[in-house]
């Protein structure tokens, strides 16, 4: 079984963000989800995303990494949109990650925000909806193909429709059918990693 560090988006350490911790613990993982809100939650992206801007996306990405210290090498680093800051950073930085779930979100490996080229060592998926305003209208989704393109072992799963945080049972943007795809591709992943 893998262990899971499980970092959440901009709207906090919400029910469906522990929710689907809950489902992989279920399967027999252990899963870590530090709270890097420090307990607020948020009604809406611009709330959340206020409030990250507030404290610096790089103090967020950070405390995210900080967030690993006290845990073992070997971990698999799951982040939903925000979260991936600190989920790609660490699986691209620390040695002994053995993989990276990236959701809604992807940092570019070259320019602004890159940690450079993807390690080979460390496979990869890529979840995202191909008509979310985010994931595709803000570029992340031809980072996705880029890590895609020129990593080992990484795979971009784009699911149909518009919702950003599709995976979030707690949320009005939740898609049942979706998630249910997505925590099926997970768990394969995580039986493998």
């Amino acid at each position: 079984m893998a262990e899971v560090l499980l970092f959440h988006h901009a709207l906090g350490l919400t029910p469906g963000i522990t929710g689907f911790a809950d489902t992989l613990r279920a399967a027999g993982h252990t899963v870590h989800t530090p709270d890097l809100f420090g307990g607020r939650t948020f009604e809406t992206i611009d709330a959340g995303m206020a409030h990250v801007q507030e404290v610096g996306f790089e103090a967020i990405r950070q405390s995210g990494v900080r967030s690993a210290a006290s845990l073992p090498a070997d971990l698999v680093y799951i982040g939903f949109s925000l979260g991936v800051l600190s989920a790609q950073t660490l699986a691209q930085t620390r040695s002994g990650a053995r993989g990276a779930v990236l959701c809604y979100s992807c940092l570019p490996v070259s320019g602004e925000w890159a940690i450079g080229p993807w390690p080979d060592a460390v496979p990869v998926q890529i979840h995202g909806m191909d008509a979310d305003p985010y994931f595709v209208g803000e570029g992340d989704v031809d980072a996705a193909r880029d890590i895609v393109a020129t990593a080992a072992d990484a795979a971009l799963f784009l699911y149909r429709g518009d919702q950003h945080y599709f995976a979030d049972s707690s949320l009005p943007s939740y898609d049942p059918v979706a998630t249910a795809l997505l925590t099926e591709r997970v768990l394969e992943f995580l039986a493998r990693a």
